[in-house]
């Protein structure tokens, strides 16, 4: 008699434990919100790909701990939501061509020597100003072109408005002319200017090149320079082994020089070379600064 109350006191436990388990796994949704009678909790992480093993990015929860993520799904933003409220950035008339200590000097020079559009001589920048003086450091090999009247672009600019193309006693020769004092070229015919003036680079302290009146002996397409040991483009000697020649550095290097000659722009160099013949009349005047 006491085995049958005993056995059946285990069962009566054990019907309670099995309805327990089964009111954990009844709402899978933490809202208590009904619908159909789910299935085991094994088919449900089945069915919605959960892993058996969770990753770090999948914590290890019951499907039943978590809200459904469709069962209330956020309302899509419209359009006019998502715009931002910050103003577009006006850009500004000389974007990307900052304005340099030289401004009001350089315009004024540019405006002085003419052809490279209109600029406002007021120290400010612009637009126009911008294009015209990049384009006169793209004429002069001026390093970087970006429109800023810097030392560079304001040295050229008043070393070339400072020529004065009438100190050379040209004659009605064709005749080549070097400015020392102010590192320029020219070339002349009958009193008119018929190239430059344009920059240059002369000799360097302890080959200074000197002042005279010479005439073009030699030329040659590529010279090369036997103690140097350097080709010299567009080669036209007038003086010893002074000439003129392109050259094959910056020339706006002031801290270094030639050894005598008389170095160009590629362009330059190409021009005098066209325009020049043996024979043809050199007149150098002044003397390169430091010298």
């Amino acid at each position: 008699m006491l085995r049958v109350r005993f056995l059946a006191r285990v069962a009566a436990l054990v019907v309670v434990v099995l309805v327990g388990v089964g009111a954990c796994a009844l709402d899978p949704q933490a809202n208590g919100a009904g619908g159909s009678t789910p299935g085991p909790v094994g088919l449900t992480e089945g069915a919605s790909g959960a892993s058996a093993s969770p990753t770090p990015e999948q914590p290890v929860t019951s499907p039943s701990a978590q809200p459904s993520r469709t069962a209330s799904p956020k309302p899509s933003r419209s359009p006019e939501a998502t715009k931002t409220t910050k103003p577009e950035p006006k850009p500004s008339a000389s974007a990307g061509c900052p304005q340099g200590e030289h401004q009001r000097a350089v315009e004024t020079y540019l405006t002085r020597l003419g052809g490279f559009g209109t600029l406002t001589v007021d120290g400010e920048q612009s637009a126009a100003d911008c294009a015209a003086i990049r384009k006169f450091q793209i004429r002069y090999g001026i390093s970087p072109p970006a429109g800023r009247a810097g030392p560079t672009t304001y040295d050229v600019a008043k070393r070339l408005a400072a020529t004065d193309t009438a100190r050379c006693k040209a004659g009605s020769r064709l005749t080549f002319c070097v400015d020392l004092t102010r590192q320029t070229v020219w070339a002349m015919r009958g009193g008119t200017v018929v190239t430059g003036p344009t920059v240059t680079r002369t000799g360097m302290s302890g080959f200074a090149t000197p002042a005279g009146t010479y005439s073009v002996g030699r030329k040659n397409p590529r010279e090369w320079s036997d103690p140097y040991e350097v080709w010299l483009p567009y080669w036209q000697q007038f003086n010893g082994g002074i000439g003129f020649h392109e050259t094959t550095t910056y020339l706006h290097d002031g801290a270094i020089g030639s050894h005598g000659c008389v170095n160009l722009l590629h362009r330059d160099a190409v021009r005098l070379w066209e325009l020049g013949s043996v024979g043809t009349r050199v007149v150098v005047i002044g003397r390169r600064p430091g010298t």
